[in-house]
Protein backbone atom coordinates (compact mmCIF):
# COMPACT_ATOMS: atom_id res chain seq x y z
CA UNK A 1 0.00 0.00 0.00
CA UNK A 2 1.45 3.23 -1.45
CA UNK A 3 1.80 5.93 1.61
CA UNK A 4 0.75 9.64 1.71
CA UNK A 5 3.50 12.00 1.12
CA UNK A 6 4.19 14.23 3.91
CA UNK A 7 2.39 17.76 3.34
CA UNK A 8 4.65 20.12 2.03
CA UNK A 9 5.09 23.78 3.45
CA UNK A 10 4.21 26.95 2.63
CA UNK A 11 6.49 30.28 2.55
CA UNK A 12 5.32 33.87 2.43
CA UNK A 13 7.55 36.24 0.85
CA UNK A 14 6.52 39.84 1.32
CA UNK A 15 8.07 43.50 0.95
CA UNK A 16 6.98 47.15 0.08
CA UNK A 17 7.55 47.86 -3.72
CA UNK A 18 10.94 48.23 -5.08
CA UNK A 19 12.51 45.83 -2.27
CA UNK A 20 13.90 43.79 -4.50
CA UNK A 21 11.39 40.81 -3.89
CA UNK A 22 10.83 39.54 -7.48
CA UNK A 23 14.44 39.20 -7.94
CA UNK A 24 15.24 37.61 -5.00
CA UNK A 25 12.50 35.05 -5.77
CA UNK A 26 13.62 34.52 -8.69
CA UNK A 27 17.24 33.43 -7.35
CA UNK A 28 15.73 31.81 -4.64
CA UNK A 29 13.42 29.06 -7.04
CA UNK A 30 17.06 28.87 -9.59
CA UNK A 31 18.57 26.89 -6.74
CA UNK A 32 15.77 25.17 -5.16
CA UNK A 33 13.86 23.27 -8.39
CA UNK A 34 11.74 21.48 -5.88
CA UNK A 35 10.13 24.83 -4.63
CA UNK A 36 6.93 25.58 -6.66
CA UNK A 37 6.41 29.45 -6.97
CA UNK A 38 2.19 30.20 -6.93
CA UNK A 39 1.59 32.07 -9.61
CA UNK A 40 -0.90 34.98 -8.89
CA UNK A 41 -3.69 36.73 -10.72
CA UNK A 42 -4.02 40.03 -11.17
CA UNK A 43 -5.98 42.76 -12.60
CA UNK A 44 -2.39 44.91 -13.14
CA UNK A 45 -1.47 45.80 -16.85
CA UNK A 46 0.99 43.18 -18.45
CA UNK A 47 4.30 45.07 -18.03
CA UNK A 48 7.40 44.27 -21.39
CA UNK A 49 8.86 41.34 -20.89
CA UNK A 50 5.96 39.91 -18.49
CA UNK A 51 4.39 36.35 -20.01
CA UNK A 52 0.80 35.51 -18.84
CA UNK A 53 1.08 32.07 -16.70
CA UNK A 54 4.71 32.92 -15.55
CA UNK A 55 4.82 35.81 -13.89
CA UNK A 56 1.04 36.83 -13.46
CA UNK A 57 -2.33 35.21 -15.10
CA UNK A 58 -3.45 38.56 -15.98
CA UNK A 59 -7.58 38.26 -16.10
CA UNK A 60 -10.21 41.67 -16.95
CA UNK A 61 -11.63 43.11 -13.31
CA UNK A 62 -14.99 41.04 -14.02
CA UNK A 63 -12.97 37.79 -14.48
CA UNK A 64 -11.15 38.58 -10.83
CA UNK A 65 -14.22 39.41 -9.66
CA UNK A 66 -15.95 36.41 -10.57
CA UNK A 67 -13.37 34.51 -9.04
CA UNK A 68 -13.99 36.36 -5.50
CA UNK A 69 -17.35 35.82 -5.64
CA UNK A 70 -16.95 31.97 -6.66
CA UNK A 71 -14.31 31.64 -3.51
CA UNK A 72 -11.95 30.79 -5.70
CA UNK A 73 -9.04 32.40 -3.97
CA UNK A 74 -6.93 31.76 -1.34
CA UNK A 75 -6.17 35.23 -0.61
CA UNK A 76 -7.06 38.39 -2.34
CA UNK A 77 -6.48 41.82 -1.69
CA UNK A 78 -6.25 45.77 -3.36
CA UNK A 79 -2.70 46.76 -4.34
CA UNK A 80 -3.10 50.54 -5.48
CA UNK A 81 -5.60 50.60 -8.08
CA UNK A 82 -4.87 46.77 -9.27
CA UNK A 83 -6.27 43.28 -7.48
CA UNK A 84 -3.89 40.35 -6.93
CA UNK A 85 -4.99 36.78 -5.53
CA UNK A 86 -3.81 33.36 -4.90
CA UNK A 87 -6.04 30.59 -6.24
CA UNK A 88 -6.98 28.03 -2.98
CA UNK A 89 -7.02 25.26 -5.70
CA UNK A 90 -3.35 25.11 -6.80
CA UNK A 91 -1.78 25.52 -3.21
CA UNK A 92 -3.85 22.71 -1.99
CA UNK A 93 -2.69 20.41 -4.43
CA UNK A 94 0.66 20.84 -4.46
CA UNK A 95 0.74 20.87 -0.55
CA UNK A 96 -1.16 17.71 -0.44
CA UNK A 97 1.45 16.54 -3.30
CA UNK A 98 4.22 16.51 -0.83
CA UNK A 99 5.46 20.04 -2.63
CA UNK A 100 6.89 23.24 -1.28
CA UNK A 101 4.96 26.26 -2.62
CA UNK A 102 6.32 29.84 -2.13
CA UNK A 103 3.78 32.92 -2.34
CA UNK A 104 4.83 36.61 -3.31
CA UNK A 105 2.25 38.79 -1.87
CA UNK A 106 1.94 41.60 -0.21
CA UNK A 107 1.10 41.59 3.57
CA UNK A 108 -2.88 41.74 3.48
CA UNK A 109 -2.64 38.70 2.12
CA UNK A 110 0.07 37.53 4.22
CA UNK A 111 -2.28 37.71 6.96
CA UNK A 112 -5.57 36.09 5.13
CA UNK A 113 -3.26 32.88 4.44
CA UNK A 114 -1.44 32.83 8.13
CA UNK A 115 -5.11 33.06 9.07
CA UNK A 116 -6.05 30.18 6.99
CA UNK A 117 -2.90 28.37 7.14
CA UNK A 118 -0.85 29.41 10.52
CA UNK A 119 1.78 26.93 9.68
CA UNK A 120 2.70 28.73 7.00
CA UNK A 121 6.43 30.57 7.15
CA UNK A 122 6.25 34.18 6.89
CA UNK A 123 9.49 36.27 5.33
CA UNK A 124 9.69 40.37 5.16
CA UNK A 125 12.07 41.66 2.64
CA UNK A 126 13.19 45.27 3.69
CA UNK A 127 15.16 47.92 1.69
CA UNK A 128 18.17 48.99 3.42
CA UNK A 129 16.89 52.28 3.65
CA UNK A 130 14.34 55.10 2.25
CA UNK A 131 16.96 56.16 -0.07
CA UNK A 132 17.96 53.23 -1.53
CA UNK A 133 14.29 52.19 -2.29
CA UNK A 134 13.39 55.46 -4.13
CA UNK A 135 16.75 55.06 -6.07
CA UNK A 136 15.60 51.50 -7.06
CA UNK A 137 12.19 52.77 -7.73
CA UNK A 138 13.36 55.34 -10.36
CA UNK A 139 15.73 53.16 -11.72
CA UNK A 140 13.08 50.75 -13.03
CA UNK A 141 11.77 53.07 -15.46
CA UNK A 142 8.02 52.36 -15.23
CA UNK A 143 6.35 54.94 -12.83
CA UNK A 144 6.49 58.48 -13.25
CA UNK A 145 7.06 60.64 -10.43
CA UNK A 146 3.69 60.87 -8.73
CA UNK A 147 3.35 56.88 -9.05
CA UNK A 148 6.97 56.69 -7.09
CA UNK A 149 5.87 59.16 -4.33
CA UNK A 150 2.74 57.17 -3.75
CA UNK A 151 4.62 54.01 -3.61
CA UNK A 152 7.30 55.54 -1.64
CA UNK A 153 4.33 56.61 0.69
CA UNK A 154 2.68 53.51 0.76
CA UNK A 155 5.74 51.31 1.34
CA UNK A 156 6.25 52.88 4.67
CA UNK A 157 2.87 51.43 5.45
CA UNK A 158 3.55 48.63 4.37
CA UNK A 159 6.89 47.93 6.44
CA UNK A 160 4.99 48.77 9.64
CA UNK A 161 3.57 45.27 9.06
CA UNK A 162 7.06 43.52 9.71
CA UNK A 163 6.05 42.38 12.86
CA UNK A 164 3.82 39.76 11.67
CA UNK A 165 6.61 37.99 9.98
CA UNK A 166 8.53 35.21 11.40
CA UNK A 167 11.49 36.10 9.76
CA UNK A 168 13.15 39.85 8.20
CA UNK A 169 15.54 39.90 5.50
CA UNK A 170 16.99 43.22 4.36
CA UNK A 171 18.25 43.51 1.38
CA UNK A 172 21.42 45.77 0.83
CA UNK A 173 23.85 43.13 -0.21
CA UNK A 174 21.77 40.73 -2.65
CA UNK A 175 23.64 38.00 -3.07
CA UNK A 176 23.58 38.06 1.23
CA UNK A 177 20.04 38.55 1.24
CA UNK A 178 19.51 35.94 -1.70
CA UNK A 179 21.51 33.34 0.95
CA UNK A 180 19.45 34.57 4.12
CA UNK A 181 16.54 33.07 1.84
CA UNK A 182 17.72 30.09 1.06
CA UNK A 183 18.72 29.49 4.79
CA UNK A 184 15.23 30.47 5.80
CA UNK A 185 13.73 27.59 3.22
CA UNK A 186 16.09 25.23 4.45
CA UNK A 187 15.31 25.39 8.27
CA UNK A 188 18.86 27.17 9.09
CA UNK A 189 16.67 30.68 9.16
CA UNK A 190 17.73 31.35 12.80
CA UNK A 191 19.99 34.34 12.27
CA UNK A 192 17.07 36.17 9.72
CA UNK A 193 14.60 35.71 12.78
CA UNK A 194 12.00 38.65 12.62
CA UNK A 195 12.74 39.42 16.86
CA UNK A 196 17.18 39.97 16.47
CA UNK A 197 18.17 43.23 17.94
CA UNK A 198 20.24 44.18 15.53
CA UNK A 199 17.52 45.14 13.15
CA UNK A 200 16.34 47.67 15.78
CA UNK A 201 18.37 50.93 14.04
CA UNK A 202 17.27 49.54 10.54
CA UNK A 203 13.67 50.36 11.42
CA UNK A 204 14.00 53.01 13.09
CA UNK A 205 15.55 54.87 10.29
CA UNK A 206 12.75 53.05 7.60
CA UNK A 207 10.00 53.95 9.54
CA UNK A 208 10.82 57.41 11.00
Amino acid sequence: MTSQPSRGHLYLITAPSGAGKTSLVKELLKSHADLKFSVSYTTRKQRPREVHGRDYFFVTPPEFQRMVTAGEFLEYAQVFDNHYGTARKTVEQELKAGRDVLLEIDWQGAAQVRKLMPEAVSIFILPPSRAELERRLKARATDDDAVIARRLKDAASDMAHWRDFDYVVVNDDFAQAAAQLADIVAGKGSASRADRPELKPVLAALLA
